[in-house]
């Protein structure tokens, strides 16, 4: 979803505060049980933890790109079904006519054939944004309690609502109930589209050029379809998304050792000028190390939660708000009444769904 606002402080805080009392924990142990239990030993260089945690900078820093570039791509797909929708919106209503008819259609079921053939085709988004939205076995962001929290707050529309109560208001009795038992709803959707322009070319409604180029615009959505499709049916490769997280958590448990090490260095050299402070400089070395490993951390958290752009998360493409625009845009070209047409989707939280 898109962000219309940065992030605050707070909204960060409050997103990682799990992870944030789990790393304090891990900073705090070593320092404990090297201060308090007098283990001296109990420490490790710096240097091989830098080399490290430099290697996981480098493979979070490529997972990040390449989950940002899964999200953009879906980005473009979501913006071209704006486009071809338009498109879509415009043709019915200025190729759909009496201008070739041997038996012309009244103004009535011109009226009507437009109003079906839009209205079928808010159906096809509705259908392809429900799709999008069906879980994953490799989809596990809200597993996290967090991530789960900001999902409930906003509130993804087709988490709450059936795609057979939302196709309903699209489509007539006999369509519905031909394509809810149907795997690929969309799919069929787009189906009865086409078969319906070949009524209407067969009843000179519309001419061979504008059938034509009215089925280039539903080859077009079913493009689009399918490159929607192919990121949610296929995931970031496990491979990388489980090595990253095994390398990070070596670094985040290597990490206290190391910068205890140095600062009870620190502290050595300050014990003879400022006695207090150099006997306990080490402690010190917590909030670093928490610091240190919660940037990281949330790096790689970052990553994950890019990784699948329709999963419903606060940072996925906000399909229901996209859907919601085209919706609005279609009717108006109808010259519907404002009042039976739906309002824009409010973000919650400064959030689109």
């Amino acid at each position: 979803m898109y962000i219309k606002k940065n992030y605050s402080v707070k909204d960060m805080l409050l997103w990682t505060r799990q992870d944030t009392a789990v790393l304090t924990l891990i900073a705090l142990v070593p320092v404990i049980v090297f201060e308090v239990f007098d283990q001296k030993w109990l420490h490790l260089p710096w240097l091989p933890i830098a080399l490290i945690g430099t290697a996981v900078a480098f493979i979070i820093s490529f997972q990040n790109n390449a989950t940002y570039d899964r999200l953009w791509e879906a980005r473009k797909i979501w913006g071209g079904v704006v486009n071809s929708s338009r498109a879509w919106g415009i043709m019915v209503n200025d190729f759909v006519g009496n201008q070739f008819a041997s038996e012309p259609a009244t103004d009535e079921e011109l009226g009507a054939i437009r109003r079906q053939l839009i209205m079928r085709h808010i159906a096809w988004m509705t259908a392809l944004r429900h799709a999008m939205r069906q879980p994953r076995p490799w989809e596990n962001a809200m597993d996290n309690q967090t991530n789960k929290e900001w999902g409930d707050a906003i509130a993804v529309r087709e988490k709450s609502q059936s795609i057979e109560e939302e196709l309903e208001p699209y489509l007539s009795a006999e369509e519905h109930a031909y394509v809810c038992p149907k795997t690929n709803k969309a799919a069929q959707i787009i189906s009865l589209q086409s078969k319906q322009l070949r009524r209407l070319r067969e009843r000179a409604l519309i001419d061979d050029f504008r059938h034509m180029e009215m089925e280039n615009v539903l080859a077009d959505l079913v493009a689009l379809q399918g490159k929607s499709e192919r990121i949610k049916n296929f995931p970031y490769p496990r491979q990388y998304a489980t090595l990253n997280w095994f390398f990070l958590w070596i670094f985040v448990l290597l990490l206290p050792f190391g910068v205890m090490f140095e600062f009870d260095r620190i502290g050595s050299a300050l014990v003879e000028r400022y006695p207090h402070v150099g006997a306990h400089f080490v402690w010190l070395s917590v909030p670093f190390s928490v610091l240190v490993m919660w940037v990281f951390h949330t790096m790689e958290r970052i990553g994950r939660v890019s990784e699948n752009p329709f999963e419903g998360t606060p940072n996925d493409v906000p399909i229901t708000t996209i859907s919601r625009g085209i919706e609005i845009d279609l009717r108006e070209m109808l010259d519907e009444d404002p009042a039976t047409i739906p309002p824009p989707i409010e973000p919650q939280h400064n959030t689109q769904t």
